[in-house]
């Protein structure tokens, strides 16, 4: 029998602004939310491993909604935690409900029956991407194009390591758009900018370009921006206007190449 995850008064897993927006440019941000399903009781975790970057993507939500409304572009946000279930990760994929996140156990997610992983993919994970996949279907229907930024926030330390980029941009078979926006990203004053690093997308690692941006055959390019640099409201509002600057320029590039 199929297991209910969300009580009736619980947040819906997605939230989908300004999908009337003009913008050519169609934003995602698959880790925006932290929240835990109540029937989870915190997943076994205190309170402040839920603030971590285990739990979500800081920052990144507000850079999104701010984002949208500069650009007038659709934004789509998951809800609920990656520590739940990671809606950038192919549900068959183990790193999907981590039982382990940097070194941190995460007790809840221990030994899971096929009905408790079903439980999260069913409530969080599909509606998520049917989601995404209905608003570019009706975008394509009505003769719409669509560029899909999916955005995310990396930590400044990893295992003890310092990460030195202040942003990244990430790629997989298609760098069209990637190319042109890491050009001019590296040219803005002060700023170091990883070229598929720290991260780069992959099949296995990665769920909303590989199926969204690359199957569809949509320009794409996934943003990590560093997390103490969009942690207040100020760097929030920079990064979100030097994006809203800089991809229409990419876009123009990639179109002139």
């Amino acid at each position: 029998m199929a297991q209910t995850l969300l009580d009736p008064d619980e947040p819906h897993p997605v939230t989908f602004d300004n999908e009337a927006g003009r913008s050519v440019f169609f934003l995602t941000c698959d880790h925006a939310g932290r929240a835990i399903p109540r029937r989870l009781d915190r997943l076994g975790l205190p309170e402040h491993e839920t603030e971590r970057h285990i739990a979500w993507d800081i920052g990144i939500g507000a850079v999104g909604r701010q984002l949208s409304r500069l650009l007038d572009a659709a934004v789509i946000l998951q809800t609920y935690s990656r520590l739940v279930i990671d809606c950038n990760r192919d549900p068959d994929v183990p790193s999907s409900i981590p039982e382990i996140s940097e070194t941190t156990e995460i007790p809840g997610n221990r030994d899971l029956g096929e009905a408790a992983r079903a439980a999260r993919i069913n409530a969080i994970f599909r509606p998520y991407h049917d989601t995404i996949g209905t608003a570019l279907d009706r975008r394509a229907a009505a003769g719409r194009g669509s560029v899909l930024v999916a955005l995310h926030s990396f930590t400044p330390v990893f295992k003890g390591l310092a990460r030195p980029w202040h942003a990244a941009v990430l790629y997989n078979r298609d760098p069209r758009l990637a190319h042109p926006l890491f050009e001019l990203l590296s040219a803005e004053e002060g700023l170091v900018v990883g070229d598929n690093e720290p991260y780069r997308v992959t099949d296995s690692t990665d769920y909303t370009v590989p199926v969204h941006g690359e199957r569809r055959g949509l320009p794409h390019v996934e943003i990590e921006i560093r997390q103490d640099l969009i942690a207040q409201s100020a760097g929030q509002a920079e990064w979100a206007e030097r994006l809203a600057r800089l991809l229409p320029a990419a876009y123009a590039e990639m179109a002139r190449r």
